[in-house]
């Protein structure tokens, strides 16, 4: 009968991966780097070979262990871990000892004497819902299910963490770089603007030479001031990011324009983004608890049966209590078949059911999601390579002019005007350079974590 009951089916549809749109390359990708055979793509590079500043690295390391985000979501594996051996153990009879004692006296009442007696019981009650449709099989593989998908949900966690320490790193360098950019426009307008006053008192300048010297200094000073804010404000932004309170981030790793990237970012195949993207590979696991839970609500419709045995002994003597004449047992087995509900066991299927069909389109939403996102950081990585390299131009045009108006001005050939116009487009040109490479930077780390990397080390 246990074997009977062991080998008894099990309800519902089994899984089977739903169909999605693959597009055949990635959108982003240049066409001549399209045509050159795959190589390894960057997703599947650990985050220690992608970002290669020894400091960053020893960031990326920190918050892993200490990020409360991260570590909130390990604890969340230990509870869903815990949830499978709950729901497992229903699988399994359940075994019960009891043992009692009972000595009572009576008092002596009119021509009733007193009396009084011991009894000793013990015995083992057991008992089995008996998984003859797979109600509890198919409740456990849910379980199961979504203990992966909360372990792919970590793995999100950490992915998405790595992905924040790296952009806000580089974001402190390049606050850095501006800062020190604007150190140096500072002390080079300070020397221009004593030179200014000296040329104003020996009646070869004007007041308002001396004057617009001084808007470049204060601009400066101004811009300085701004800066270090910003820089302060980042610090606590990382500091927290790697788990610890608020505090400068020392020491400083490579120079913003020394940070390793690779001139062209290899994606690899679309099909490989469902395996590798934390956010797809736990959509999926939800998707395989919802279909196992059509599987419990269908056996609902079916009979439950129930296994109950209590053997034991009793006995008004220890001695004699486990003798073959004081042994009781009991056996029964109870079989319930749903007859009036109402509808509701109906109910309760159609409710999986939707659930099921809800999981199937939030899994194809998230594989759309998953491409454009790959698409779109590919193109913000081409473009803007691209206006980094104008901006470089720019630069450089910008800082030739301003020593030659300089040496114009300083010749006597033309006024102070055009040494502020063009100082002011040279410090704006090499900040923006700064944020060029900055952006060019960030969007690495977008298409590092779009393709799915980040999540191991």
């Amino acid at each position: 009968m246990a074997g009977l009951f062991l080998a008894g089916c099990t309800v519902g549809p089994k899984y089977a991966r739903p169909p999605v749109d693959i597009p055949g390359a990635y959108r982003g990708v240049p066409e001549e780097e399209a045509a050159k055979p795959a190589g390894a793509p960057l997703g599947e590079q650990k985050w220690g070979e992608v970002f290669q500043d020894s400091q960053l690295q020893e960031l990326i390391r920190a918050a892993l262990k200490q990020n409360y985000d991260a570590r909130i979501a390990a604890t969340r594996v230990l509870e869903a871990q815990a949830q499978v051996g709950i729901t497992r153990a229903d699988q399994f009879p359940t075994l019960n000892g009891v043992g009692t004692g009972t000595n009572q006296r009576n008092p002596a009442i009119g021509p009733f004497p007193s009396y009084g007696y011991t009894i000793g019981r013990v015995s083992a009650s057991a008992a089995w819902d008996v998984d003859f449709w797979g109600k509890y099989r198919r409740a456990t593989e849910a379980a199961r299910a979504e203990l992966l998908a909360t372990d792919w949900a970590r793995q999100e966690v950490n992915a998405t963490l790595v992905s924040s320490v790296a952009a806000a790193y580089f974001q402190l360098r390049e606050l850095d770089l501006e800062l020190e950019i604007s150190k140096r426009a500072l002390a080079s307008r300070k020397e221009s603007l004593e030179l200014t006053k000296t040329l104003e008192e020996h009646g070869i300048s004007t007041i308002l030479d001396v004057r617009q010297a001084e808007q470049l200094v204060y601009t400066a000073a101004a811009g300085i001031a701004d800066l270090e804010r910003r820089i302060g404000q980042q610090e606590d932004l990382l500091s927290v990011l790697i788990g610890s309170n608020p505090r400068p981030i020392s020491p400083r790793g490579k120079e913003l324009v020394d940070q390793q990237h690779p001139p062209t970012v290899p994606p690899g195949l679309p099909s490989a983004l469902l395996e590798r993207r934390p956010d797809i590979r736990q959509s999926e696991q939800l998707l395989i608890a919802a279909n196992a839970r059509i599987g419990v609500a269908r056996a609902a419709y079916f009979p439950d049966i129930s296994l109950t045995a209590e053997p034991g002994f009793q006995s008004s003597a220890l001695q004699t209590l486990f003798n073959g004449s004081s042994g009781l047992w009991t056996f029964a087995g109870t079989v319930t078949q749903p007859i009036f509900n109402a509808g509701k066991l109906k109910s309760n299927v159609r409710l999986a059911e939707a659930q099921q069909q809800e999981a199937v389109l939030t899994y194809q939403q998230t594989i759309q999601g998953a491409f454009r996102d790959v698409s779109d950081s590919l193109i913000a990585y081409q473009k803007n390579a691209e206006f980094r390299a104008q901006q470089e131009l720019l630069s450089t045009s910008a800082q030739d002019a301003a020593k030659l108006s300089e040496q114009r001005y300083k010749a006597g050939t033309t006024n102070y005007l055009e040494v502020l116009t063009n100082e002011t487009n040279y410090l704006s040109a090499d900040l923006g350079l700064a944020q060029a490479r900055l952006n060019e930077l960030l969007a690495l780390v977008q298409v590092y974590k779009a393709l799915g990397g980040g999540w191991e080390q």
